[in-house]
């Protein structure tokens, strides 16, 4: 699994012309799913996420996580994460998980993140063309890999 998270002040995803996820201070998250990924790696990603330190406290150090701030998760599906640009010109897909599959992980890494943390989360759709609009934070930005 591939987390790509943004800090921002704010965050949407649109499909076709619907708004269909949006927050207000928080995290953006891109999530992709690697074709060997198994479901362990949800429950490490999940306290990960919840722990991780990367908004600022009153002297202007990353030391708060999105619950110490009651921030938003927007959580976007994105199997691109996985493209493989080393031959050629066209990314290759290979590594990315068969769709079936990373859909249920997708959904299951929703779940699990909602068991762990009460705040707003919200998605995109899974499988759509999405239009995701952010204002990032810093820009602040970390990959995580499971």
């Amino acid at each position: 699994m591939r987390l790509v998270i943004q800090r921002v002040l704010e965050a949407s995803v649109k499909v076709d012309d619907d708004i269909v996820g949006a927050i207000s201070r928080g995290l953006l998250i891109l999530v992709g799913f690697h074709k060997d990924d198994k479901k362990e790696a949800i429950d490490y990603l999940v306290k990960k996420l919840v722990s991780l330190r990367i908004f600022s406290d009153e002297e202007h150090r990353m030391n708060k996580n999105v619950g110490d701030i009651n921030g938003n998760i927007l959580l976007v599906p994105q199997f691109t994460l996985y493209a493989n640009c080393t031959k050629g010109n066209r990314p290759s897909f290979d590594a990315a998980m068969v769709p079936e599959i990373a859909h249920q992980f997708f959904n299951e890494f929703v779940d699990r993140l909602a068991l762990a943390y009460s705040q707003k989360i919200q998605t995109g759709i899974f499988g759509a063309h999405m239009k995701v609009s952010l204002v990032n934070d810093g820009p602040v930005t970390v990959i995580i890999d499971a």
